[in-house]
C-alpha cells in the first residue's frame, strides 16, 4: 500500500521566495503542496478547516505575525507540524512556547530553506513531532559560560548540535563516527546533565534542543 504524502501548507509573503519553497517542495517525493498563502487572513481562511500536516510559516507577515499565526493554528489542530522561517535569527521564539507545545515546532533561516536537503529534512523531522533547528546557526553557538551547556564535555555538546539539527541517532553515530549505542550513551548523558529526562525520549529530545538555543552563543560570545 502506497504512503499518503505529506501535506504541506506555505505561508509567505514574497511571491519569489515561495515559488521557490514550492518547487523544491512538489519536486520532492512524499510530499505535496496543497495551500500557498500570503497573508494572516488567508491563511486563517486557506487552513483554519485542516487538511495540512505541516505548514512552512514566515514569521513576518504584512497584515501580521506569523508565529502568533502558527500558534493559533496549533491550538485547533494539536498535531499540525510547524516549520517557522525568517531571515534573521529567530530561534529563541521557541523559548516563549508552554512545553505543552513544543513539540513538532523547527526553525529555518531563510537561507537554508532555499537549500533543499535543510528544506525537507526540516519537514519530515516536524511532522513526526522531532523539532529541528536551523544547522548553520547551530554550528556557529557555543556553551554560555557557567551556563548548564557548560558542564557537558565537548563530545557531548557536538553531539547534542547534531540532535538539534534533526538528526536521528544513526545520522548522528555516521557524523560521529562511532556506534549508535554510543550515541544513545552520550545523549542519556546529556538529558542528565542539561535535566530533560523525560519518560518519552522525544520530548527529552526537544527540550534538550531548546536548552541549545537559551544556554548557547555564538563563538565569539562565549567566554
Amino acid at each position: 500500500m502506497t504512503e499518503s504524502p505529506i501535506r504541506v501548507a506555505i505561508v509567505e509573503d514574497q511571491a519569489m521566495f515561495r515559488s521557490l519553497v514550492v518547487s523544491v517542495i512538489d519536486a520532492a517525493p512524499g510530499f505535496t503542496v496543497v495551500a500557498e498563502c500570503g497573508t494572516v487572513r488567508d491563511a486563517r481562511a486557506e487552513l483554519g478547516g485542516g487538511g495540512v500536516d505541516v505548514v512552512v510559516m514566515d514569521i513576518g507577515l504584512p497584515d501580521g505575525n506569523g508565529f502568533g499565526l502558527a500558534r493559533s493554528l496549533r491550538s485547533r489542530h494539536p498535531d499540525l507540524g510547524i516549520v517557522l522561517l525568517s531571515a534573521h535569527d529567530v530561534m529563541d521564539l521557541l523559548l516563549a512556547l508552554d512545553p505543552k507545545e513544543r513539540i513538532g515546532w523547527s526553525y529555518l533561516s531563510k537561507t537554508s530553506a532555499a537549500s533543499a536537503p535543510a528544506l525537507l529534512d526540516a519537514l519530515r523531522v516536524t511532522v513526526r513531532g522531532g523539532s529541528m533547528l536551523d544547522p548553520e546557526l547551530l554550528s556557529a553557538l557555543e556553551p554560555r559560560a557557567q551556563s548548564p551547556l557548560a558542564k557537558l564535555t565537548r563530545r557531548q555538546f557536538d553531539a547534542l548540535r547534531h540532535l538539534a539539527a534533526g538528526r536521528s541517532n544513526s545520522a548522528i553515530a555516521r557524523e560521529m563516527e562511532i556506534t549508535p549505542h554510543s550515541v544513545e550513551n552520550l545523549l542519556n548523558t546529556v538529558y542528565a546533565v542539561l535535566g530533560v529526562r523525560s519518560e518519552v525520549e522525544l520530548n527529552s529530545r526537544v527540550s534538550a534542543a531548546l536548552m541549545l538555543i537559551r544556554h548557547g552563543v555564538p563563538q565569539t560570545d562565549a567566554g
